[in-house]
């Protein structure tokens, strides 16, 4: 089971830090990718990051502004968003997958488990 927290609002510019919270597994063997949607829009890949070792995939988008990093103690994988522009305005989600895996392009492919998601609206 998956869920999002730290959707906010915020002023274009700042940061915000999202958490997704993984119960019922361990995430240190788990591929957890982190996705965005806008209504209306497909749902797309922002960050992934592989269980065994850790190795981060990003966007095009997200490279350079957001860091996707695991918490073990914890269970969760975070998002770090820095700069953050208006377009980043979006639902995100957090996923994983018995098969799941990390694409070169930041994105999680295989995917089965899906949380509900936490808006980030970032104003101009």
């Amino acid at each position: 089971q998956l869920a999002e927290s730290g959707g906010s609002l915020v002023q274009a510019g700042g940061s915000l830090r999202l958490s997704c919270a993984v119960s019922g597994d361990t995430i240190n063997y788990s591929n957890i990718g982190w996705f965005r949607q806008v209504p209306g829009k497909e749902r797309e890949g922002v960050s992934c990051l592989r269980g065994t070792d850790a190795k981060t995939y990003y966007s095009d988008f997200a490279h350079g502004r957001f860091t996707i990093s695991r918490d073990l103690a914890r269970n969760t994988v975070d998002l770090q968003m820095d700069s953050l522009k208006p377009e980043d305005t979006a639902r995100y989600y957090c996923a994983s997958g018995r098969s799941a895996f990390c694409s070169g392009a930041g994105s999680l492919m295989a995917t089965e488990w899906w949380g509900q998601g936490t808006q980030v609206t970032v104003s101009s």
